[in-house]
């Protein structure tokens, strides 16, 4: 058991290590993405305009809708067959494959954004709209007043939320091993079919995930007690 998990020539150690950097990376990117399309959402679904409202309500239906395993073959498969189409058109022969990183990152971005949307829209409803309506009397311009109103109180109030959404991301990323690309549940089901030892990594893929849950619920903890801590500050400043 020690040899099948070193670091050495014929252990695993390396490919399992190097796996959970690459399930790490692919949802911190997955978490961006859907940082900046669930931002988008949130304020279509604010808006007073009927059809920015129609679209975030679409999109919040359609990818909370549909199974996250589809939406990957949909991207991985369509997106291919899409810029294959597209490279044709400007006299590229054969099938273009796509980067499964990429597709990843976008499809499980694309998921998390349905669910961040709706973390930011309650985060920004949870607001006193008093503090919104006191800049806009002071003539504080609308950049400033995102950078110094919303923002910061929306971060504030999104951040369990996020959390959670975070974590949903963390696990979806096993279903990208479909594509190929070799994070953490690949490498586990790579190592346990090479060696026979299902239950060993199967194990060892599930503590993985684990610890990396363990240290995210502990970052976000700290996290949200400081931004507690700096609104407790300024709080007691204003007063």
């Amino acid at each position: 058991m020690l040899e099948l998990l070193s670091f050495g020539e014929n252990g695993w150690g390396t490919v399992i290590l190097s796996a959970t950097l690459t399930t790490l990376l692919l949802s911190l990117a997955a978490l961006a993405v859907g940082a900046v399309v669930g931002g988008v959402v949130a304020a279509a679904k604010l808006s007073s305009h009927a059809p920015a409202r129609w679209f975030g309500a679409a999109y919040s239906v359609i990818f909370r809708g549909i199974p996250e395993l589809l939406i990957i073959y949909l991207f991985y498969f369509g997106g291919s067959g899409l810029v294959s189409l597209v490279g044709q058109m400007f006299g590229a022969d054969g099938f273009i494959e796509v980067p499964p990183f990429l597709i990843g990152a976008l499809a499980i971005g694309l998921i998390s954004a349905s669910y961040q949307g709706e973390v930011y829209r309650a985060a920004r409803q949870a607001m006193a709209s008093g503090e919104v309506e006191a800049a806009v009397a002071i003539g504080m311009p609308r950049w400033r007043i995102c950078q110094r109103v919303l923002l910061p109180q929306i971060l504030r109030y999104a951040l369990p939320g996020l959390s959670n959404v975070w974590q949903m991301s963390l696990k979806d990323s096993a279903l990208v091993s479909v594509t190929g690309i070799a994070e953490l549940m690949r490498a586990s089901q790579i190592a346990a079919g090479s060696t026979r030892e299902y239950f060993l990594f199967y194990l060892i893929g599930g503590g993985c995930y684990l610890i990396l849950t363990l240290l995210s619920n502990r970052a976000f903890t700290r996290a949200e007690t400081r931004l507690n801590r700096a609104w407790q500050r300024r709080t007691v400043a204003q007063a």
